[in-house]
Protein backbone atom coordinates (compact mmCIF):
# COMPACT_ATOMS: atom_id res chain seq x y z
CA UNK A 1 0.00 0.00 0.00
CA UNK A 2 2.87 2.70 1.30
CA UNK A 3 4.42 1.45 -2.33
CA UNK A 4 0.98 2.29 -4.31
CA UNK A 5 0.61 5.84 -2.73
CA UNK A 6 4.34 6.14 -2.91
CA UNK A 7 4.00 5.86 -7.20
CA UNK A 8 0.54 7.30 -7.22
CA UNK A 9 1.98 10.86 -5.99
CA UNK A 10 5.13 10.79 -8.01
CA UNK A 11 2.78 10.01 -10.63
CA UNK A 12 0.25 13.23 -9.84
CA UNK A 13 3.37 15.08 -9.62
CA UNK A 14 4.73 14.47 -12.90
CA UNK A 15 1.09 15.00 -14.42
CA UNK A 16 1.24 18.39 -12.64
CA UNK A 17 5.20 19.52 -13.77
CA UNK A 18 4.29 18.38 -17.33
CA UNK A 19 0.56 19.22 -17.89
CA UNK A 20 0.46 22.40 -15.95
CA UNK A 21 3.89 24.02 -14.68
CA UNK A 22 5.85 23.18 -17.86
CA UNK A 23 3.56 24.59 -20.12
CA UNK A 24 2.94 27.80 -18.25
CA UNK A 25 6.98 28.01 -18.15
CA UNK A 26 7.49 27.60 -22.04
CA UNK A 27 4.83 30.31 -22.50
CA UNK A 28 6.26 32.65 -20.47
CA UNK A 29 9.97 31.72 -22.00
CA UNK A 30 7.67 32.43 -25.52
CA UNK A 31 6.91 35.62 -24.28
CA UNK A 32 10.34 36.79 -23.20
CA UNK A 33 11.42 35.68 -26.34
CA UNK A 34 9.52 37.63 -28.24
CA UNK A 35 9.88 40.97 -26.27
CA UNK A 36 13.45 40.50 -26.01
CA UNK A 37 13.59 41.51 -30.07
CA UNK A 38 15.72 44.31 -30.07
CA UNK A 39 14.18 47.34 -29.87
CA UNK A 40 16.71 49.52 -28.43
CA UNK A 41 15.89 53.44 -28.45
CA UNK A 42 17.80 55.52 -30.56
CA UNK A 43 19.32 57.35 -27.46
CA UNK A 44 19.60 54.88 -24.69
CA UNK A 45 21.06 54.71 -21.40
CA UNK A 46 22.43 51.20 -20.73
CA UNK A 47 21.89 50.58 -16.70
CA UNK A 48 24.06 47.97 -15.28
CA UNK A 49 22.40 47.08 -11.58
CA UNK A 50 25.02 44.80 -9.92
CA UNK A 51 23.10 45.24 -6.86
CA UNK A 52 21.72 41.07 -7.43
CA UNK A 53 25.23 39.49 -7.26
CA UNK A 54 27.34 37.90 -10.21
CA UNK A 55 28.10 35.16 -11.65
CA UNK A 56 31.17 33.92 -13.66
CA UNK A 57 29.57 32.75 -16.08
CA UNK A 58 25.47 32.23 -17.55
CA UNK A 59 23.92 28.89 -17.14
CA UNK A 60 23.28 26.89 -20.18
CA UNK A 61 19.91 25.32 -18.46
CA UNK A 62 16.95 27.70 -19.88
CA UNK A 63 14.98 27.53 -16.36
CA UNK A 64 17.41 28.58 -14.25
CA UNK A 65 16.07 31.77 -14.90
CA UNK A 66 13.61 30.76 -12.42
CA UNK A 67 15.79 30.32 -9.86
CA UNK A 68 16.81 34.29 -9.55
CA UNK A 69 20.18 35.90 -9.42
CA UNK A 70 22.09 38.26 -11.39
CA UNK A 71 24.09 38.68 -14.22
CA UNK A 72 26.88 36.98 -14.66
CA UNK A 73 30.94 38.69 -15.57
CA UNK A 74 30.59 36.72 -19.15
CA UNK A 75 27.91 37.91 -20.07
CA UNK A 76 28.86 41.36 -18.51
CA UNK A 77 31.91 41.55 -20.64
CA UNK A 78 30.05 40.26 -24.09
CA UNK A 79 27.17 42.70 -23.65
CA UNK A 80 29.35 46.18 -22.85
CA UNK A 81 31.73 45.09 -25.81
CA UNK A 82 28.52 44.62 -28.01
CA UNK A 83 27.21 48.03 -26.69
CA UNK A 84 30.59 49.69 -27.75
CA UNK A 85 29.81 49.32 -31.01
CA UNK A 86 26.29 50.15 -31.02
CA UNK A 87 25.64 53.69 -31.87
CA UNK A 88 22.09 54.23 -29.97
CA UNK A 89 23.98 53.31 -26.36
CA UNK A 90 25.31 56.44 -25.26
CA UNK A 91 26.19 55.93 -21.73
CA UNK A 92 26.29 53.18 -18.96
CA UNK A 93 25.02 53.62 -15.92
CA UNK A 94 26.20 51.26 -13.33
CA UNK A 95 24.30 50.48 -9.63
CA UNK A 96 26.87 49.37 -7.28
CA UNK A 97 26.28 47.00 -4.62
CA UNK A 98 27.12 47.90 -1.09
CA UNK A 99 28.86 45.34 0.14
CA UNK A 100 31.30 44.66 -3.05
CA UNK A 101 31.82 41.72 -5.34
CA UNK A 102 34.44 38.62 -6.01
CA UNK A 103 37.73 40.49 -6.36
CA UNK A 104 38.25 39.08 -9.79
CA UNK A 105 35.23 39.87 -11.06
CA UNK A 106 35.17 43.41 -10.47
CA UNK A 107 39.04 43.25 -12.06
CA UNK A 108 36.89 41.86 -15.28
CA UNK A 109 34.30 44.63 -15.52
CA UNK A 110 36.03 47.09 -15.02
CA UNK A 111 38.51 46.48 -17.53
CA UNK A 112 35.28 46.15 -19.55
CA UNK A 113 33.73 49.26 -18.80
CA UNK A 114 37.29 50.73 -19.39
CA UNK A 115 37.14 49.77 -22.74
CA UNK A 116 33.78 50.95 -22.93
CA UNK A 117 34.75 54.85 -21.73
CA UNK A 118 37.37 54.43 -24.41
CA UNK A 119 35.00 54.21 -27.61
CA UNK A 120 34.05 57.62 -26.19
CA UNK A 121 30.75 55.96 -24.24
CA UNK A 122 30.40 58.59 -20.83
CA UNK A 123 29.85 56.26 -17.55
CA UNK A 124 28.13 56.87 -14.46
CA UNK A 125 27.95 55.22 -11.23
CA UNK A 126 25.86 55.36 -8.31
CA UNK A 127 26.42 53.83 -4.41
CA UNK A 128 24.43 53.69 -1.78
CA UNK A 129 27.01 53.21 0.36
CA UNK A 130 30.24 51.51 0.94
CA UNK A 131 30.16 48.69 3.98
CA UNK A 132 33.02 47.50 6.16
CA UNK A 133 32.54 44.16 4.83
CA UNK A 134 34.22 41.45 2.97
CA UNK A 135 35.93 42.73 -0.70
CA UNK A 136 33.92 46.04 -0.45
CA UNK A 137 37.11 47.85 -1.72
CA UNK A 138 36.02 45.55 -5.48
CA UNK A 139 32.52 47.65 -5.72
CA UNK A 140 34.45 51.32 -5.15
CA UNK A 141 37.07 50.06 -8.00
CA UNK A 142 34.02 49.40 -10.40
CA UNK A 143 32.80 52.76 -8.92
CA UNK A 144 36.02 54.63 -10.18
CA UNK A 145 36.45 53.25 -13.37
CA UNK A 146 32.79 55.58 -14.45
CA UNK A 147 33.82 58.97 -15.33
CA UNK A 148 31.77 60.26 -12.47
CA UNK A 149 30.86 58.09 -8.97
CA UNK A 150 27.84 59.25 -7.50
CA UNK A 151 26.76 58.30 -3.41
CA UNK A 152 23.32 58.83 -2.11
CA UNK A 153 23.11 61.45 0.53
CA UNK A 154 22.28 59.52 3.13
CA UNK A 155 24.93 57.18 2.41
CA UNK A 156 28.30 55.86 4.50
CA UNK A 157 31.45 55.34 2.83
CA UNK A 158 32.52 53.13 5.66
CA UNK A 159 35.09 51.32 3.32
CA UNK A 160 38.54 51.04 5.39
CA UNK A 161 40.23 47.95 3.99
CA UNK A 162 39.65 44.30 3.05
CA UNK A 163 38.54 42.03 5.76
CA UNK A 164 37.45 38.33 5.94
CA UNK A 165 36.07 35.86 8.87
CA UNK A 166 36.73 32.39 9.19
CA UNK A 167 34.80 29.75 11.67
CA UNK A 168 37.05 27.82 13.87
CA UNK A 169 35.21 24.63 14.67
CA UNK A 170 37.89 22.62 16.57
CA UNK A 171 37.24 23.58 20.50
CA UNK A 172 33.02 22.93 19.12
CA UNK A 173 34.02 19.44 18.08
CA UNK A 174 36.25 18.67 20.79
CA UNK A 175 33.47 19.80 23.52
CA UNK A 176 30.68 17.86 21.46
CA UNK A 177 33.22 14.47 21.05
CA UNK A 178 33.22 15.41 16.79
CA UNK A 179 36.79 13.48 15.95
CA UNK A 180 37.76 15.44 12.55
CA UNK A 181 40.50 13.00 11.40
CA UNK A 182 42.56 14.40 7.98
CA UNK A 183 45.84 14.23 5.81
CA UNK A 184 46.66 17.63 4.64
CA UNK A 185 49.41 18.41 1.86
CA UNK A 186 50.77 20.36 3.13
CA UNK A 187 50.73 23.24 5.81
CA UNK A 188 49.03 25.53 3.53
CA UNK A 189 46.24 23.60 2.44
CA UNK A 190 44.00 25.50 5.37
CA UNK A 191 40.51 23.95 4.18
CA UNK A 192 40.72 21.48 6.87
CA UNK A 193 42.05 23.59 9.43
CA UNK A 194 38.03 25.25 9.86
CA UNK A 195 37.59 21.79 11.46
CA UNK A 196 40.54 21.18 13.35
CA UNK A 197 41.77 24.42 14.96
CA UNK A 198 40.49 27.09 17.00
CA UNK A 199 42.34 30.15 15.41
CA UNK A 200 44.47 30.56 12.24
CA UNK A 201 48.02 28.48 11.94
CA UNK A 202 50.80 30.43 11.22
CA UNK A 203 50.74 29.26 7.46
CA UNK A 204 47.22 29.62 7.72
CA UNK A 205 47.81 33.44 8.15
CA UNK A 206 50.43 33.91 6.45
CA UNK A 207 48.53 32.98 3.19
CA UNK A 208 45.72 34.44 3.79
CA UNK A 209 46.71 37.72 4.80
CA UNK A 210 49.38 37.64 1.45
CA UNK A 211 46.61 37.30 -0.48
CA UNK A 212 44.45 39.58 1.51
CA UNK A 213 46.75 42.07 0.72
CA UNK A 214 47.55 41.48 -2.56
CA UNK A 215 44.07 41.98 -3.44
CA UNK A 216 43.52 45.36 -1.57
CA UNK A 217 46.78 46.86 -2.89
CA UNK A 218 45.98 45.80 -6.34
CA UNK A 219 42.68 47.16 -5.91
CA UNK A 220 43.90 50.98 -4.44
CA UNK A 221 46.22 51.21 -7.50
CA UNK A 222 43.52 50.69 -10.12
CA UNK A 223 41.43 52.46 -8.47
CA UNK A 224 44.07 55.27 -7.91
CA UNK A 225 45.03 55.08 -11.71
CA UNK A 226 41.38 55.97 -12.76
CA UNK A 227 40.99 58.65 -9.70
CA UNK A 228 44.14 60.15 -11.25
CA UNK A 229 45.26 60.35 -7.87
CA UNK A 230 48.58 58.70 -6.01
CA UNK A 231 48.00 54.98 -4.32
CA UNK A 232 49.27 56.42 -1.59
CA UNK A 233 47.43 59.45 -1.72
CA UNK A 234 43.96 57.12 -2.23
CA UNK A 235 44.76 54.76 0.19
CA UNK A 236 45.23 57.83 3.22
CA UNK A 237 42.22 58.73 2.39
CA UNK A 238 40.43 55.73 2.21
CA UNK A 239 41.42 54.20 5.90
CA UNK A 240 41.08 57.56 7.02
CA UNK A 241 37.19 57.09 7.15
CA UNK A 242 34.06 56.13 7.66
CA UNK A 243 33.14 59.00 6.03
CA UNK A 244 29.92 60.81 5.14
CA UNK A 245 29.11 61.36 1.59
CA UNK A 246 29.94 65.21 2.26
CA UNK A 247 33.30 64.19 4.01
CA UNK A 248 33.92 61.72 0.58
CA UNK A 249 33.05 64.18 -1.56
CA UNK A 250 35.41 66.61 -0.15
CA UNK A 251 37.98 63.74 -0.26
CA UNK A 252 37.63 63.52 -3.23
CA UNK A 253 36.57 59.80 -3.10
CA UNK A 254 33.20 60.22 -4.69
CA UNK A 255 32.46 63.10 -7.50
CA UNK A 256 28.50 63.95 -6.70
CA UNK A 257 26.10 63.40 -4.67
CA UNK A 258 22.50 62.94 -5.25
CA UNK A 259 19.70 59.84 -5.26
CA UNK A 260 19.80 57.60 -8.25
CA UNK A 261 17.37 59.49 -9.85
CA UNK A 262 19.43 62.41 -10.21
CA UNK A 263 22.41 60.19 -11.51
CA UNK A 264 19.81 58.62 -13.94
CA UNK A 265 18.58 62.18 -14.95
CA UNK A 266 22.22 63.74 -15.82
CA UNK A 267 22.83 59.94 -17.38
CA UNK A 268 19.78 60.68 -19.56
CA UNK A 269 21.12 64.43 -20.44
CA UNK A 270 24.36 63.15 -21.75
CA UNK A 271 23.08 60.66 -23.48
CA UNK A 272 21.17 63.15 -25.76
CA UNK A 273 16.93 64.38 -26.51
CA UNK A 274 14.42 61.83 -25.61
CA UNK A 275 17.10 59.48 -24.17
CA UNK A 276 15.25 56.26 -22.76
CA UNK A 277 16.93 53.88 -19.58
CA UNK A 278 17.27 50.04 -20.91
CA UNK A 279 17.85 47.63 -18.07
CA UNK A 280 21.11 45.78 -19.04
CA UNK A 281 19.59 42.15 -19.26
CA UNK A 282 17.02 43.30 -21.76
CA UNK A 283 19.43 44.57 -23.53
CA UNK A 284 22.02 41.40 -23.57
CA UNK A 285 18.79 38.94 -24.53
CA UNK A 286 18.46 41.14 -27.28
CA UNK A 287 21.62 41.17 -28.55
CA UNK A 288 22.70 37.93 -27.84
CA UNK A 289 26.11 36.05 -27.66
CA UNK A 290 28.81 37.74 -29.71
CA UNK A 291 28.84 35.45 -33.07
CA UNK A 292 31.40 36.62 -35.00
CA UNK A 293 32.02 36.11 -38.98
CA UNK A 294 34.92 34.22 -40.90
CA UNK A 295 35.70 30.79 -42.00
CA UNK A 296 37.85 30.22 -38.80
CA UNK A 297 36.56 29.74 -35.27
CA UNK A 298 37.58 30.05 -31.26
CA UNK A 299 35.41 27.47 -29.14
CA UNK A 300 34.62 29.08 -25.75
CA UNK A 301 33.96 26.05 -23.43
CA UNK A 302 32.96 27.28 -19.60
CA UNK A 303 32.93 25.75 -16.47
CA UNK A 304 32.01 26.94 -13.04
CA UNK A 305 31.93 25.53 -9.54
CA UNK A 306 33.36 22.35 -7.54
CA UNK A 307 34.88 19.63 -10.08
CA UNK A 308 33.24 16.55 -9.77
CA UNK A 309 32.67 13.50 -12.15
CA UNK A 310 29.53 12.89 -13.96
CA UNK A 311 27.26 14.64 -15.90
CA UNK A 312 24.82 17.15 -14.85
CA UNK A 313 21.92 15.89 -17.26
CA UNK A 314 20.11 14.57 -14.07
CA UNK A 315 19.76 17.80 -12.35
CA UNK A 316 17.31 20.50 -11.09
CA UNK A 317 16.03 21.58 -14.47
CA UNK A 318 15.42 24.70 -12.84
CA UNK A 319 19.04 24.90 -10.60
CA UNK A 320 21.79 26.74 -11.93
CA UNK A 321 24.02 23.86 -12.95
CA UNK A 322 27.03 25.35 -10.89
CA UNK A 323 29.29 22.67 -10.71
CA UNK A 324 31.90 21.25 -13.40
CA UNK A 325 30.77 17.68 -14.32
CA UNK A 326 33.90 16.19 -15.90
CA UNK A 327 31.84 14.33 -18.55
CA UNK A 328 30.28 17.34 -20.10
CA UNK A 329 33.57 19.23 -19.68
CA UNK A 330 35.57 17.01 -21.48
CA UNK A 331 32.78 16.25 -24.16
CA UNK A 332 32.91 19.83 -25.02
CA UNK A 333 36.33 19.95 -25.41
CA UNK A 334 36.44 16.85 -27.75
CA UNK A 335 33.10 18.37 -29.55
CA UNK A 336 35.34 21.07 -30.34
CA UNK A 337 38.60 19.12 -31.27
CA UNK A 338 36.37 17.79 -33.91
CA UNK A 339 34.77 20.74 -34.84
CA UNK A 340 37.49 21.94 -38.11
CA UNK A 341 36.48 25.60 -38.11
CA UNK A 342 37.70 25.68 -34.33
CA UNK A 343 41.13 26.73 -34.66
CA UNK A 344 42.00 27.25 -31.10
CA UNK A 345 39.86 26.91 -27.20
CA UNK A 346 39.35 29.28 -24.85
CA UNK A 347 38.70 27.24 -21.73
CA UNK A 348 37.24 29.54 -19.16
CA UNK A 349 37.65 28.29 -15.50
CA UNK A 350 36.29 29.22 -12.29
CA UNK A 351 36.60 26.59 -9.54
CA UNK A 352 37.82 26.65 -5.98
CA UNK A 353 38.55 22.37 -6.99
CA UNK A 354 36.90 19.16 -6.53
CA UNK A 355 37.58 15.47 -7.65
CA UNK A 356 40.90 14.76 -8.32
CA UNK A 357 39.62 11.95 -10.84
CA UNK A 358 37.09 14.84 -12.41
CA UNK A 359 39.57 17.01 -12.89
CA UNK A 360 42.56 14.54 -14.59
CA UNK A 361 39.94 13.68 -17.37
CA UNK A 362 38.99 17.34 -17.84
CA UNK A 363 43.16 17.81 -18.02
CA UNK A 364 43.53 14.49 -20.59
CA UNK A 365 41.16 16.31 -22.79
CA UNK A 366 42.65 19.65 -22.54
CA UNK A 367 45.66 17.54 -23.59
CA UNK A 368 43.89 15.94 -26.53
CA UNK A 369 42.91 19.27 -28.03
CA UNK A 370 46.68 20.51 -27.91
CA UNK A 371 47.83 17.26 -29.27
CA UNK A 372 45.28 17.88 -32.30
CA UNK A 373 46.97 21.08 -32.79
CA UNK A 374 44.02 23.39 -31.50
CA UNK A 375 45.92 25.56 -28.66
CA UNK A 376 44.37 25.97 -24.99
CA UNK A 377 44.13 29.36 -23.74
CA UNK A 378 42.50 28.85 -19.85
CA UNK A 379 40.63 32.34 -18.95
CA UNK A 380 40.51 32.20 -15.37
CA UNK A 381 37.52 33.63 -13.40
CA UNK A 382 37.04 34.31 -9.73
CA UNK A 383 38.93 31.13 -8.91
CA UNK A 384 41.51 28.18 -10.20
CA UNK A 385 42.47 26.65 -7.32
CA UNK A 386 43.67 23.38 -6.56
CA UNK A 387 41.39 20.92 -8.77
CA UNK A 388 40.84 24.51 -10.49
CA UNK A 389 44.50 24.51 -11.49
CA UNK A 390 44.68 20.92 -11.57
CA UNK A 391 42.77 21.47 -15.15
CA UNK A 392 44.93 24.36 -16.20
CA UNK A 393 48.39 23.12 -15.56
CA UNK A 394 49.20 21.77 -19.22
CA UNK A 395 47.13 24.70 -20.89
CA UNK A 396 48.91 26.52 -23.92
CA UNK A 397 48.91 29.96 -22.25
CA UNK A 398 46.83 30.88 -18.84
CA UNK A 399 45.31 34.06 -18.21
CA UNK A 400 44.30 35.27 -15.02
CA UNK A 401 43.06 38.54 -13.45
CA UNK A 402 45.12 39.94 -10.44
CA UNK A 403 42.70 39.15 -8.15
CA UNK A 404 41.99 35.29 -9.37
CA UNK A 405 42.41 33.09 -6.32
CA UNK A 406 44.75 30.10 -7.72
CA UNK A 407 47.10 27.81 -7.15
CA UNK A 408 46.19 25.41 -4.11
CA UNK A 409 48.49 23.02 -5.33
CA UNK A 410 47.84 20.64 -2.77
CA UNK A 411 45.91 17.59 -1.50
CA UNK A 412 43.32 17.22 1.57
CA UNK A 413 40.78 14.81 2.59
CA UNK A 414 39.49 12.50 5.60
CA UNK A 415 36.67 11.83 7.98
CA UNK A 416 35.18 12.85 10.72
CA UNK A 417 33.97 10.26 13.33
CA UNK A 418 30.78 10.63 14.95
CA UNK A 419 30.29 8.13 17.28
CA UNK A 420 31.36 9.46 20.17
CA UNK A 421 29.05 12.77 19.90
CA UNK A 422 26.01 10.45 18.55
CA UNK A 423 26.09 8.71 21.76
CA UNK A 424 26.16 11.72 24.02
CA UNK A 425 22.18 12.19 22.92
CA UNK A 426 21.73 8.36 23.25
CA UNK A 427 22.30 7.50 19.42
CA UNK A 428 24.58 4.65 19.21
CA UNK A 429 26.35 4.35 15.70
CA UNK A 430 28.00 0.81 15.18
CA UNK A 431 29.62 -0.43 11.97
CA UNK A 432 29.53 -3.79 10.39
CA UNK A 433 31.83 -4.77 6.79
CA UNK A 434 32.71 -8.39 5.26
CA UNK A 435 35.69 -8.30 2.96
CA UNK A 436 39.45 -6.17 3.10
CA UNK A 437 40.53 -4.80 6.49
CA UNK A 438 40.12 -1.05 4.26
CA UNK A 439 36.60 -1.83 3.82
CA UNK A 440 34.95 0.62 7.05
CA UNK A 441 38.27 2.47 7.02
CA UNK A 442 35.90 5.82 6.54
CA UNK A 443 33.39 4.66 8.90
CA UNK A 444 31.74 7.73 10.75
CA UNK A 445 31.37 5.13 13.93
CA UNK A 446 35.43 4.70 14.19
CA UNK A 447 38.37 5.99 13.94
CA UNK A 448 41.18 4.99 11.86
CA UNK A 449 43.35 2.73 12.74
CA UNK A 450 47.54 2.59 11.94
CA UNK A 451 46.99 0.57 9.13
CA UNK A 452 44.17 2.51 7.71
CA UNK A 453 45.58 5.73 8.61
CA UNK A 454 48.49 4.55 6.87
CA UNK A 455 47.01 3.79 3.47
CA UNK A 456 45.12 6.55 3.34
CA UNK A 457 47.89 8.88 3.71
CA UNK A 458 50.04 6.89 0.99
CA UNK A 459 46.87 7.49 -1.39
CA UNK A 460 46.75 11.23 -0.43
CA UNK A 461 51.22 11.17 -0.94
CA UNK A 462 50.14 10.01 -4.32
CA UNK A 463 47.81 12.13 -5.70
CA UNK A 464 49.74 15.21 -4.46
CA UNK A 465 52.79 13.90 -6.66
CA UNK A 466 50.62 13.26 -9.27
CA UNK A 467 49.71 17.10 -9.19
CA UNK A 468 53.22 17.90 -8.78
CA UNK A 469 54.01 16.44 -11.79
CA UNK A 470 51.36 17.78 -13.99
CA UNK A 471 52.36 21.57 -13.51
CA UNK A 472 55.71 20.25 -13.60
CA UNK A 473 55.17 19.47 -17.20
CA UNK A 474 52.82 22.03 -18.16
CA UNK A 475 54.03 24.88 -16.67
CA UNK A 476 57.87 23.68 -17.53
CA UNK A 477 59.12 23.90 -13.89
CA UNK A 478 61.24 21.58 -12.29
CA UNK A 479 59.54 19.18 -9.42
CA UNK A 480 61.46 20.43 -6.85
CA UNK A 481 60.58 24.01 -7.46
CA UNK A 482 56.99 23.26 -7.50
CA UNK A 483 57.02 21.57 -4.73
CA UNK A 484 58.58 24.89 -3.39
CA UNK A 485 55.73 27.26 -4.32
CA UNK A 486 53.15 24.48 -3.76
CA UNK A 487 52.14 23.01 -0.06
CA UNK A 488 48.70 23.80 -0.69
CA UNK A 489 49.23 27.37 -0.62
CA UNK A 490 46.68 29.72 -2.35
CA UNK A 491 48.35 32.80 -4.44
CA UNK A 492 46.36 35.19 -6.14
CA UNK A 493 47.02 35.86 -10.20
CA UNK A 494 49.24 39.01 -9.45
CA UNK A 495 51.43 36.45 -7.49
CA UNK A 496 50.73 33.52 -9.59
CA UNK A 497 52.37 35.37 -12.46
CA UNK A 498 55.92 36.61 -10.32
CA UNK A 499 55.84 32.74 -9.57
CA UNK A 500 55.25 30.88 -13.32
CA UNK A 501 52.41 29.89 -12.39
CA UNK A 502 50.55 31.92 -14.77
CA UNK A 503 51.44 33.77 -18.15
CA UNK A 504 49.45 36.80 -18.51
CA UNK A 505 46.76 39.06 -16.27
CA UNK A 506 43.84 40.15 -17.76
CA UNK A 507 40.13 38.82 -18.82
CA UNK A 508 38.62 37.22 -21.60
CA UNK A 509 39.82 39.41 -24.17
CA UNK A 510 43.18 38.71 -23.74
CA UNK A 511 42.39 35.04 -23.92
CA UNK A 512 40.61 35.29 -27.07
CA UNK A 513 43.72 37.30 -28.45
CA UNK A 514 46.24 35.07 -27.27
CA UNK A 515 43.91 31.75 -28.66
CA UNK A 516 43.72 34.22 -31.87
CA UNK A 517 48.27 34.28 -32.22
CA UNK A 518 48.20 30.32 -31.01
CA UNK A 519 45.96 29.72 -33.93
CA UNK A 520 47.71 32.18 -36.21
CA UNK A 521 44.76 33.97 -36.84
CA UNK A 522 45.62 37.46 -38.72
CA UNK A 523 44.64 40.18 -35.97
CA UNK A 524 42.95 41.81 -39.08
CA UNK A 525 40.86 38.36 -39.81
CA UNK A 526 37.17 38.12 -38.48
CA UNK A 527 36.85 35.06 -36.49
CA UNK A 528 33.40 33.55 -35.15
CA UNK A 529 33.05 32.54 -31.15
CA UNK A 530 31.10 28.95 -30.91
CA UNK A 531 30.58 27.82 -27.20
CA UNK A 532 30.47 24.33 -26.05
CA UNK A 533 28.37 23.42 -24.69
CA UNK A 534 25.89 24.41 -26.43
CA UNK A 535 22.76 26.00 -24.38
CA UNK A 536 20.02 23.45 -23.85
CA UNK A 537 16.78 23.99 -25.31
CA UNK A 538 13.90 23.89 -23.03
CA UNK A 539 12.73 20.53 -24.41
CA UNK A 540 16.20 19.12 -23.63
CA UNK A 541 16.01 20.49 -20.08
CA UNK A 542 12.85 19.08 -19.47
CA UNK A 543 14.15 15.79 -21.50
CA UNK A 544 17.01 15.28 -18.85
CA UNK A 545 15.32 16.16 -16.02
CA UNK A 546 12.43 13.68 -16.51
CA UNK A 547 14.24 10.29 -18.18
CA UNK A 548 12.07 11.33 -21.76
CA UNK A 549 13.32 12.08 -25.51
CA UNK A 550 12.60 15.43 -26.47
CA UNK A 551 10.30 14.68 -28.94
CA UNK A 552 8.12 13.30 -26.20
CA UNK A 553 8.41 16.42 -24.23
CA UNK A 554 7.24 18.44 -26.89
CA UNK A 555 4.06 15.96 -27.45
CA UNK A 556 3.42 16.32 -23.62
CA UNK A 557 3.41 20.19 -23.69
CA UNK A 558 1.36 20.31 -26.41
CA UNK A 559 -1.11 18.21 -25.24
CA UNK A 560 -1.10 19.99 -21.61
CA UNK A 561 -4.11 21.07 -21.78
CA UNK A 562 -6.68 18.57 -22.61
CA UNK A 563 -6.65 17.12 -19.11
CA UNK A 564 -9.09 14.72 -19.98
CA UNK A 565 -8.04 13.74 -23.23
CA UNK A 566 -7.53 10.02 -23.02
CA UNK A 567 -4.81 9.80 -25.58
CA UNK A 568 -2.83 12.25 -22.95
CA UNK A 569 -3.50 10.51 -20.42
CA UNK A 570 -1.92 6.85 -22.41
CA UNK A 571 0.79 9.09 -23.37
CA UNK A 572 1.77 9.97 -19.94
CA UNK A 573 1.09 6.45 -18.54
CA UNK A 574 3.30 4.75 -21.12
CA UNK A 575 6.08 7.62 -20.82
CA UNK A 576 6.18 6.67 -16.51
CA UNK A 577 5.95 3.48 -17.51
CA UNK A 578 8.76 3.40 -19.78
CA UNK A 579 11.10 5.60 -17.65
CA UNK A 580 10.08 3.24 -14.39
CA UNK A 581 11.11 0.29 -16.53
CA UNK A 582 14.65 1.89 -17.42
CA UNK A 583 15.27 2.37 -13.77
CA UNK A 584 14.29 -0.91 -12.64
CA UNK A 585 11.71 0.38 -10.27
CA UNK A 586 8.46 -1.47 -9.80
CA UNK A 587 5.62 -0.51 -12.48
CA UNK A 588 2.02 -0.23 -11.54
CA UNK A 589 0.62 0.28 -15.41
CA UNK A 590 -2.70 -1.18 -14.41
CA UNK A 591 -3.70 1.41 -11.27
CA UNK A 592 -5.61 4.31 -12.46
CA UNK A 593 -3.67 8.20 -12.91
Amino acid sequence: MKQFLLTMLGVFAGLFLFLIVVPVILITLAISSASSKDSTPAHSVLELDLREGVTDQAPTNPFAIFGGGGLSTMQIVDTLAQAEDDPRVKVLLIRLPEAGITPAAADEIRQAVRRFRRAGKPVIAHSQGFQPVGAAISSYMIGASSGELWMQNTSSFQLAGFSADTLFLGRAFEKYGVNAQFEQRYEYKNAVNEYTESDFTPAHREAMAAWMNSIYTSAIANAAQDRRVTPEALRTAIEAGPHSSAQALQRRLIDKVGQVEEAEAAAKRRAGRNAEIIEFDDYASSKGERSGSGRNAIAIVGGEGAIMTGTGGGADPFGGGSSIMSDDVAEAIYDAIEDKSVKAIVFRVSSPGGSPDASEQILAAVRAAKAAGKPVVVSMGDYAASGGYWVSSEASWIVAQPSTLTGSIGVFGGKIVLADALGRFGLDLRNLSVGGDYANAFSPARPFDANDRAAFAAGIDRTYEEFIARVSAGRRLPAARVREIARGRVWTGAQARSLGLVDELGGLEEAIAKARQLASIPADESVRFKRFPEARSPFQALSEAFGVSGEAAQVLVGIGGVMNDPQAEAAVRQLQAERARASGATVLADQPY
